[in-house]
């Protein structure tokens, strides 16, 4: 069963990017999954997956984006920290403005039994409940692509996070 959002979102996706059920592309505890058409038959489809979970305590970005690293090792496989930077600074209603680090990884990974070395930009934002200042929330927007994949993908991810906005309530009716 797919994940969920804390925190409901408006989703864009740049041209030749298409939404994918999280179960059927190994993704099951993704809320979103995006897969970029154009690799299709590559032998690895870059793809785009937004997760989140409402935080307990006052957990930290970099303790955060240290998790986010740990679940990897345990589940893919070696994983090295190419980069790691704070963003964001304002609370405006775009989420790239949130406080926010973004974690650029090389992971080695086995795909349909065969080694594959990949990369991962990672955009880890935490975001806080207006009404009540003690609810907070993570949401991780990830792509992974093939290291070779990655220059020609990047610019859509960029596109794709700054368009993310907090979804606004539709009247029922």
């Amino acid at each position: 069963m797919p994940g969920t959002l804390p925190v409901p979102l408006e989703i864009e996706l740049p041209q030749g990017w298409q939404s994918a059920p999280p179960d059927e592309v190994g993704a099951p505890h993704a809320a979103f999954v995006a897969l970029h058409m154009a690799s299709r038959g590559q032998g690895f489809m870059p793809n785009i997956t937004v997760t989140g979970h409402t935080l307990d305590g006052s957990s930290s970005l970099h303790g955060l984006a240290e998790e986010s690293v740990r679940r990897l090792r345990e589940n893919v496989g070696a994983v090295e920290i190419v980069k790691r930077t704070e963003v964001g600074t304002s609370p405006a209603p775009g989420l790239i403005d949130a406080p926010g680090i973004v974690q650029n990884l090389r992971i080695q990974a086995t795909v349909n039994g065969q080694p594959m070395e990949l990369a991962q930009s990672q955009f880890i934002l935490v975001l806080e409940n207006e009404q009540r200042r003690t609810e907070r929330a993570e949401i991780e927007i990830a792509l992974t692509a093939r290291t070779s994949q990655l220059q020609d993908v990047l610019e859509d991810f960029q596109t794709f996070v700054s368009a993310l906005r907090p979804a606004t309530a539709t009247p029922e009716g």
